[in-house]
């Protein structure tokens, strides 16, 4: 159930952000005088300006073909910001039965857990411990160590999606958490890069969320066993 309602989310998503490209590029080119009026406006303040252009049945002018245009994607615009909050909530609730403990972790959201419930509930098999769980998400680090110098380098393979979802989360705990920015201030200390301690960080989330999505996923593992019994009889 997630799986599916997050592609037709990420659809949206990409539509409206293509959208939004293409407001901006019409304000560019428009007319002097209408240019004048919208250039200045933030996104928000120019799709409900547009948006709310009387529509022409006649086009007689390059600044009427221009305000229809923008009139047709900013309602576009809106429409897709509807259908993305409509499909938020369905996913607030399901992965709020599904894993409460998870969204109960502080900076983890619904798309963040919901993208890790995907991931976990898409391969039980690679839950067989936590260093397992680290590689499928591409967080368990590559040695890269050369003569006398050890090292060890991001991590390109496993799943993105996963990987992404822990990046936004480190990246979060570097601005809000105090014992994560005194560990980037220690490690910084040390000569480290910030895309080495993001590495390092990432690998300590997966760590700390490794029991949480296991007994979440032998929940979601349990409810589909007993669906499954249930639409056979």
């Amino acid at each position: 159930m997630m799986r599916t309602l997050r592609v037709a989310r990420q659809s949206a998503v990409k539509a409206r952000t293509q959208a939004a490209n293409e407001l901006h590029a019409l304000v560019v080119t428009a007319p002097d005088a209408l240019r004048a009026q919208l250039r200045q406006l933030r996104l928000p303040q120019l799709v409900i300006r547009a948006a709310a252009f009387r529509r022409s049945t006649e086009l007689s002018t390059p600044t009427a073909a221009t305000k229809l245009a923008l009139r047709s994607i900013a309602l576009r615009y809106q429409h897709l910001s509807v259908e993305i909050d409509e499909l938020d909530k369905h996913l607030d609730k399901l992965v709020a039965v599904a894993a409460p403990t998870l969204v109960a972790i502080k900076g983890i959201g619904t798309d963040i857990a919901a993208t890790l419930l995907i991931v976990a509930g898409d391969n039980p098999e690679r839950l067989a411990s936590e260093g397992a769980f680290a590689h499928l998400i591409g967080v368990a680090p590559v040695e890269a160590s050369s003569g006398k110098i050890t090292r060890h380098r991001l991590n390109r393979g496993g799943n993105r999606q996963g990987n992404r979802a822990l990046y936004l989360l480190a990246v979060g705990r570097m601005r809000w958490d105090p014992a994560t920015r005194a560990y980037v201030a220690r490690r910084t200390a040390e000569g480290r890069t910030k895309p080495e301690i993001i590495r390092c960080l990432k690998r300590y989330i997966a760590r700390e969320l490794y029991p949480v999505l296991l007994a979440a996923t032998s929940i979601l593992v349990r409810l589909d066993s007993s669906t499954a019994h249930s639409a056979a009889a």
